[in-house]
């Protein structure tokens, strides 16, 4: 293709990615077809879209792992989202792949969390048992493609079909078939990277547990090792941050040594030739054992504390009387939930309507159509 015929974006696209990268100008495009950006690939707009959407916003006052009531040091689930799109996009940067891809479907990956966090989605999953279940990896698509309203010409956000295909891969992860995308598949590294290091941080500074206990574990206890040989008599604060940055440091180094050194050996010629192999960009196996014993630590000490889990099982129980009652009574959904209640069905409504609320309005809500009489 000569060169001028490439828009800038493809110009810079060719001599930055790899050709194992998902370029802008292979995209399969839009459900809504659209003229191009002059100087914006179809997947920057996507990452603008998502940035913008009222969803994305929400994240702000949503749990990631710990509550409000434990102070505001620890994560929300849009700090972990951007931490999660920073992480992504240097992999993606060291390895070649498409940056503003890897970004878009980063910002994209956690948007349909409803309130509380797991404990939320486990608690609207039960309620919506008999018609379908609830998935946040589900609900995000809903969310891109139905529920968000930026256009007069269509619903939802008009996102390309590589975005939304990604998110499709998160909902089943074990579904057979083709591999993701490489751009797919680094960002679900990128956010196992970053909560390792993130809940880490964030049980040792609220004191679930102490550092001494961590460093039972192997990829802990080398990575204390590590920071000691480069500094010395750090108080325990700058000890338990150096430990962080040196947990993302690790993953990331290891993760671009490990595909780079793939990837030389594949010699890939495309993303559809990635895709057909079997090739499944990680950590090396020493990593992966390291990166399973701490998370079995975390879930085991941290998500499965017992300060959390009374809050959590609060927060259950909170979301299934919210559902009861707008189940009872549809007439208490705003009037814009309406007109969709009637097509999806007033349990489908009042699942995807708790899902939206962050975890305060969420409150807000249940005192005032469950707690007062």
């Amino acid at each position: 293709m000569a060169t001028e015929s490439l828009t800038w974006v493809d110009q810079r696209e060719q001599l930055l990615l790899a050709p194992y990268a998902m370029f802008s100008n292979q995209s399969r495009g839009r459900v809504h077809p659209e003229t191009e950006h002059p100087y914006r690939g179809p997947f920057q707009r996507d990452r603008d879209r998502i940035l913008h959407s009222s969803a994305y916003r929400r994240l702000s006052g949503k749990m990631q792992v710990f509550t409000g009531e434990m102070g505001d040091y620890h994560r929300t689930r849009l700090t972990h989202t951007q931490e999660v799109a920073t992480v992504a996009r240097t992999i993606g940067r060291a390895l070649g792949l498409n940056e503003d891809l890897i970004e878009a479907l980063a910002l994209m990956h956690d948007i349909g969390h409803p309130p509380y966090g797991h404990a939320g989605e486990d608690a609207l999953n039960e309620c919506a048992a008999d018609f379908g279940g609830f998935s946040h990896n589900q609900f995000a698509l809903t969310i891109a493609t139905e529920l968000e309203f930026r256009y007069n010409e269509f619903s939802g956000l008009n996102l390309t079909h590589e975005v939304l295909a990604g998110q499709t891969c998160r909902i089943d992860k074990q579904k057979s078939g083709q591999r993701p995308l490489l751009e797919v598949q680094l960002v679900d590294a990128a956010d196992s990277t970053t909560y390792d290091a993130h809940d880490t941080d964030d049980a040792i500074k609220l004191g679930l547990v102490t550092l001494e206990e961590m460093e039972s574990l192997e990829l802990v206890r080398e990575s204390i090792a590590h920071v000691r040989q480069h500094y010395t008599a750090l108080n325990e604060e700058l000890m338990r941050k150096a430990l962080v940055h040196r947990l993302i440091e690790r993953q990331v180094t290891s993760l671009i040594a490990n595909c780079g050194k793939e990837f030389q050996a594949r010699d890939f010629s495309s993303y559809e030739d990635a895709m057909n192999s079997d090739f499944v960009l990680g950590h090396d196996a020493e990593l992966n054992q390291q990166k399973q014993e701490l998370e079995r630590f975390l879930y085991a000490r941290v998500y499965r504390h017992p300060n959390l889990v009374t809050v959590r099982q609060q927060a259950q129980q909170r979301l299934k009387e919210m559902f009861q009652r707008y189940c009872d009574a549809p007439e208490l959904f705003p009037r814009k939930y309406q007109d969709r209640a009637e097509k999806i069905g007033v349990p489908r409504m009042a699942i995807e309507y708790i899902a939206g609320m962050t975890d305060r309005f969420c409150e807000d809500v249940h005192s005032a159509i469950v707690s007062q009489p």
